[in-house]
């Protein structure tokens, strides 16, 4: 079977949104009105979600890494962000986005995506730790939220797209 886009009125979709039609192929329809409306709210929250975890163990491994083992906070912040990445392109290939195809191109795209985040915070870190003397642990913490709403954008525009 074939997946396509295109319904046809006389086709009418099933239960669940796809239509079967007489050359055999599956056809999907794209969610319209309220319910792009309701997935995008959903894809936002389980987004979210996932990445607060992506988030705690990021800066768990941030703490161990720096306080703990005592590597320089940039080396930390790139293994914390790198651990947090793969996490997260996991959980939401399969929860948020249901995407289980091109997963290498997909991951690809998801760490280049979560490389940003790494550049952004090397900026943050630069500046407001080293420039200007704040804890590097409060500075790591600021730039979560931050990265995170930005890379929201980009994975669901690309990585996921």
């Amino acid at each position: 079977m074939t997946t396509d886009s295109t319904v046809t009125a006389e086709d009418g979709p099933s239960a669940d949104g796809a239509a079967v039609v007489a050359d055999g192929a599956v056809r999907t329809e794209a969610p319209v009105g309220d319910d792009t409306r309701a997935r995008d709210v959903r894809q936002l929250i389980t987004y979210a979600l996932v990445g607060g975890s992506g988030v705690l163990l990021d800066m768990g491994a941030f703490l161990l890494l720096y306080n703990v083992i005592g590597l320089h906070e940039q080396v930390a912040n790139i293994l914390s962000t790198s651990l947090g990445i793969t996490n997260n392109f996991v959980l939401n290939a399969v929860f948020t986005f249901s995407k289980r195809d091109r997963l290498l191109v997909r991951y690809l795209r998801f760490y280049a995506v979560g490389l940003t985040g790494i550049a952004l915070t090397f900026v943050l870190l630069a500046v407001f730790s080293r420039g200007l003397g704040i804890d590097p642990n409060l500075v790591k913490a600021g730039s979560l939220p931050v990265v995170l709403v930005f890379q929201f954008v980009l994975n669901r525009k690309w990585s996921f797209a």
